[in-house]
């Protein structure tokens, strides 16, 4: 999905090592303007820190505070930008990691930040958020493409994407778990059932599970709160 916004999901490396269904690495695979990157403070990041410091961009961070500027109030507009590029940095973690994030960084907390209100409820079926207004990292997304387009900041033809995607995903989650609950299997039984050495598994990659095989991107980085109604926490 093309879009005029660059969007950077900052992970935790939690997210990338257990997160099951991690909602920042989908995301970033729809949006062709993206990129990923894993680590537990982004002060030291290159890659990040080069995307901060660039006169072409205008980086600002998602994350809802009593400074930020709420989009859904049009206290953000294209005039703001003058000719830069709005860069959006999201944090991809847990709530309680996400903060985490924001404390080690202090060059995030320097960013202008922004929010959105007046959001959907989160969809997430298969995982309980903390709280009534919070929401996943691809819902996150989603209502912030949605308010960019409000401001003119942005477009958004097909907000359908993402969200569809989304309920995939979680349909795929559901089937596996209902299957694994009606054979009785768990993994380590049957890593236990057989010598490893003679044990043979096929994987398919996550990607081709969700999108199909033969689905390639241009954007694939191998390297994800913002608060109620606006963030990003798996």
């Amino acid at each position: 999905m093309p879009t005029r916004t660059k969007f950077v999901f900052l992970m935790h490396p939690h997210e990338f090592k257990h997160a099951k269904a991690a909602t920042g690495r989908l995301t970033h695979l729809c949006l062709a303007d993206s990129e990923i990157h894993m680590g537990t403070g982004f002060d030291e990041h290159e890659a990040v820190q080069r995307l901060i410091n660039d006169p072409a961009n205008y980086p600002v961070l998602l994350y809802p505070t009593r400074d930020s500027r709420d989009l859904s109030k049009g206290e953000f507009t294209a005039t703001d930008l003058g000719r830069r590029r709005l860069v959006v940095f999201l944090l991809d973690a847990t709530w309680r990691l996400a903060r985490h994030l924001w404390r080690d960084s202090p060059s995030l907390q320097r960013l202008p930040r922004i929010m959105f209100s007046n959001a959907q409820p989160s969809r997430y079926v298969i995982k309980r958020q903390p709280e009534p207004g919070c929401l996943s990292t691809l819902e996150a997304t989603h209502e912030l493409l949605l308010a960019l387009e409000r401001c003119g900041l942005d477009q958004y033809p097909d907000p359908a994407q993402l969200l569809s995607l989304f309920q995939r995903m979680q349909e795929v989650q559901i089937k596996f778990a209902a299957e694994s609950a009606r054979l009785g299997i768990r993994r380590h039984v049957l890593r236990e059932s057989r010598p490893r050495s003679q044990v043979q598994i096929r994987v398919r990659p996550k990607r081709n599970r969700i999108f199909g095989a033969g689905t390639g991107h241009a954007s694939e980085v191998p390297d994800r709160p913002v608060g109620p109604q606006q963030a990003g926490a798996e």
